[in-house]
């Protein structure tokens, strides 16, 4: 080989070991600049760097607890028709806070009511108020009030831990655990009040979630006929908040010391692309019951959610949707305020 081929390879070699050292230093301080991490989540993170040299982490830890991981079954999924256990039993589970906070307004449209009117309407509740009740109840031993469920599954938190699991699913075929439950305790306050009801227990939403509403509707129809002394029906849900950061917020007021679920009444109106007949009718229902849970239970209700729907609340004039907190209530707090709803309902059709 040439003198001149040796020395030749000998600078490329030198200039290679040269741009191997300088690489080793620029990922070292690369490690221990990224988002001033821990020594070892910054390595890992000079790893999940993208070639145009944005940062993707592995997993963002801002605002997740970690609490040490229990043994706590959530019922069943259901997942493209199948159902799927919700056993948490992963220690390393990631957590995320649940913050608790009032909805209930302090500025009163009306005596006790909260209105949030989203609609062109202008509400005058002295007028829609002076007349009671827009049906009349004749015999309140028969069957009075249809409770149903368009989103049968809808379900709770099992604890008020001030966190949920990263696995947690809020839905369950288990009636004993999704909003039917709160179904129950509205129904047993109001037959506890001499109220007829009638609960009805089909799940709408499962093992298919889309047109849930239509067959719920079915299901109205279906008990309108067969019991014509219902005036009322209340299709009852539960809400869901979840901010940017994945806290999940539950709407709570305390009545005798504990804790419940704030509600949310809402009624339709009758627009350009609804057909809604005795939207008016189902006003004056609405901010009857709106009033009288807040006399009897201050802090129970959100502002009325009047809008520019229906959901099936054109089925009569007694028609109202109920979300009965969030996903991230528990499911006794929700209980506790379908007790508290059944009472307040029953002192409506009683006493109005």
């Amino acid at each position: 080989m040439k003198f001149a081929d040796k020395i030749k390879k000998t600078l490329c070699i030198t200039m290679s070991l040269c741009i191997a050292v300088f690489a080793v230093f620029c990922v070292s301080k690369r490690a221990s600049d990224v988002l001033d991490l821990s020594t070892d989540t910054a390595l890992a993170a000079v790893f999940f760097t993208m070639p145009d040299g944005d940062f993707e982490s592995p997993k963002s830890k801002e605002n997740v607890v970690q609490k040490p991981k229990k043994s706590n079954s959530e019922g069943e999924k259901e997942q493209s028709g199948e159902k799927i256990s919700n056993t948490v039993v992963n220690t390393d589970e990631a957590t995320y806070p649940v913050e608790e906070i009032d909805l209930s307004s302090d500025t009163k449209f009306y005596d006790n009511i909260s209105l949030n009117n989203k609609t062109s309407y202008t509400v005058d509740p002295e007028v829609l108020l002076k007349d009671g009740l827009p049906f009349e109840i004749a015999d309140s031993r028969e069957v009075q009030v249809l409770i149903v469920h368009t989103h049968t599954c809808e379900s709770y938190l099992d604890s008020d831990d001030g966190y949920y699991y990263e696995s947690f699913y809020p839905r369950t075929t288990d009636n004993e655990k999704n909003v039917f439950a709160v179904g129950e305790a509205i129904s047993k306050s109001l037959k506890e009040n001499d109220i007829g009801v009638v609960h009805a227990k089909t799940q709408h939403d499962y093992p298919s979630y889309d047109g849930a509403y239509d067959r719920s509707f079915e299901t109205i129809q279906n008990y309108l006929e067969k019991y014509p002394s219902i005036k009322v029906v209340l299709d009852i849900h539960r809400d869901s908040m979840t901010q940017e950061n994945m806290t999940r917020l539950k709407p709570t007021f305390t009545y005798q010391g504990k804790k419940a679920a704030q509600i949310m009444i809402m009624t339709g109106h009758d627009s350009s692309y609804t057909y809604f007949p005795t939207w008016e009718d189902n006003l004056k229902f609405a901010l009857l019951l709106q009033n009288t849970c807040e006399s009897m239970y201050k802090g129970m209700t959100r502002p009325l959610n009047f809008g520019d729907f229906t959901y099936n609340m054109n089925a009569n004039s007694g028609s109202l949707l109920i979300e009965v907190g969030t996903d991230a209530n528990t499911l006794s707090e929700a209980v506790l305020s379908g007790e508290l709803l059944g009472n307040a309902l029953s002192e409506v059709l009683q006493n109005s």
